[in-house]
This record gives C-alpha cells, structure tokens and sequence, in this order.
C-alpha cells in the first residue's frame, strides 16, 4: 500500500482576508445542480508529486488547481516532484535533498507565497496567482457557488483516521462519529458531479467527498484567482469580475499578504 502524508498546519484566520461571502451576496450568484471541469485532465494525470514521501499536500493542491485553470484555457503545464518540493522547501525550510524540516504548511503563507513568488512547474516556469477569497469553513451553499465561479478551491480540514481506509478503498470521505484527529490537508476541489459528492483531487487521484464530512472537518477555504483561467475580458468563464476584486484589494491596503 502507497504511504500517504499529510501536511497541513492548523487555520490561522486573518483579519485582512477578504471573504467571498461579500461577493457573493453583491452578486446573487448561483451555481447548476452539477458541474466542474474535472473531465478534462485524465484521471491518472494529476500526479503524486511528492505528497506520498512528504508532507507537502498545500504544494501538490496548488499545482493541481495551477493545472486544471490552464487546461480550461487549452494549455498543459506538468509539474514534477522536484518542482512542487522546491517550492515547499522555499516557502518552509523543508530540505528535499535530506528530508529535514518536514514540517508542513500554513496556507496564508503559502497563499502569499503564490501571489508574489508563484510555484514553478517543471518547464522551469513560475504561475502566480490574482488573489484570493476566505470562504467561511463548513459553509456548504458558499462553497459551491466559489467553486462553480472559480473551477478550483482550495480547501484545509482536519483529517480522521478512518478516512484513510476510505481513500485506500476507493470510496469517497463521509462523516462518521468518533473519528481520531490525524493532522491537517489540503486538496483542490474541482467539481461537483452529482448530488452526493463534491469531488477533491489528494493523493494522485479524483475522489469524493460528502456534504457532511466538508461541514464538518473543513477549518479552511480559499478560492483563487488565477489570471491564466481568464478570458480576453478579463473574468473566469462563469463570469467572476477579478478588476472589482483586485480594486477592492488595493482600496484595503494590506490584505493578501
């Protein structure tokens, strides 16, 4: 069986995040009963990248989410573990050549890291994002509307022990009592393709998730922004306005960091 890893440092919320509820009421958005660009990357090409050694799960979520806004606008960027690993090592003090420092990560500076720095992939190319918008954690109807309007979301939860069976099983995560905290990930949710699961890529592979267990494990939630989903005009293909975000970054003065 594959060792898998976790890696996700506990949420620290900040007061200068922006949180999507804001635009989405302003907004009256709404999302169909289904849907997601899921399809269009192979199930078995997302890639490990690393999170099976090491706990690096917030680096191979960013590239899976880097890799799926690129395909929607018709290109394919690969990341490889050394590429992924190079920024977890930068962003942390993780050395990939001894293992030291295995440490995890917290998402805000990940998040940061992203904007200023951006990840490579394995051409030798950085992708940096927009900005990003707090979901409220375990706010269901909040989150599908993001996801719908950004195509990925990056979400943290704590994970218990018994989902692990569930992955190595090949069922989706759902919420039982009595669960033992193992630690915290990250993964990117790309869709929602019926209405019992939400979907996640972890681990190299698409799998699901229930309501329930996002509700109530989920201590993190991001949507993303990412200039290279955009269209000529400047907004996701669901319409999502990133001047009118960026503007209101700019007017807070510090967010974002």
């Amino acid at each position: 069986m594959t060792e898998l890893k976790l890696g996700k440092l506990p949420a620290k919320p900040r007061s200068t995040d922006l949180m999507f509820a804001h635009y989405r009421d302003s907004a009256s958005l709404s999302h169909p009963s289904r849907f997601g660009h899921y399809d269009i990357i192979p199930r078995d090409g997302w890639g490990m990248l690393g999170n099976d050694r090491y706990g690096d799960c917030v680096w191979a979520g960013a590239a899976h989410e880097t890799m799926l806004w690129n395909k929607e606008a018709g290109r394919t960027v690969t990341f490889d573990d050394k590429s992924v690993l190079s920024d977890y090592a930068a962003c942390t003090g993780f050395d990939p050549v001894t293992g030291a420092n295995d440490n995890g990560t917290d998402v805000h500076n990940a998040l940061s890291y992203r904007r200023h720095t951006g990840i490579v992939d394995a051409s030798g190319k950085r992708h940096k994002i927009g900005a990003y918008v707090a979901i409220e954690p375990g706010n269901y109807e909040h989150l599908l509307d993001a996801l719908y309007l950004f195509s990925a979301v990056g979400i943290g939860f704590e994970f218990p022990d018994y989902a692990i069976d569930e992955f190595n099983a090949g069922k989706p995560w759902t919420y039982r009592k009595g669960g033992t905290i193992e630690g915290g990930h990250y993964v990117c949710l790309v869709g929602k393709p019926n209405s019992l699961y939400i979907d996640p890529v972890s681990w190299a592979h698409l799998t699901g998730m229930t309501k329930r267990f996002f509700e109530h494990y989920c201590d993190e939630a991001y949507g993303i922004l990412s200039t290279e989903m955009l269209n000529a005009q400047g907004v996701t293909l669901e319409g999502f306005n990133l001047a009118q975000l960026q503007d209101d970054i700019k007017q807070l003065g510090t967010p974002n960091q």
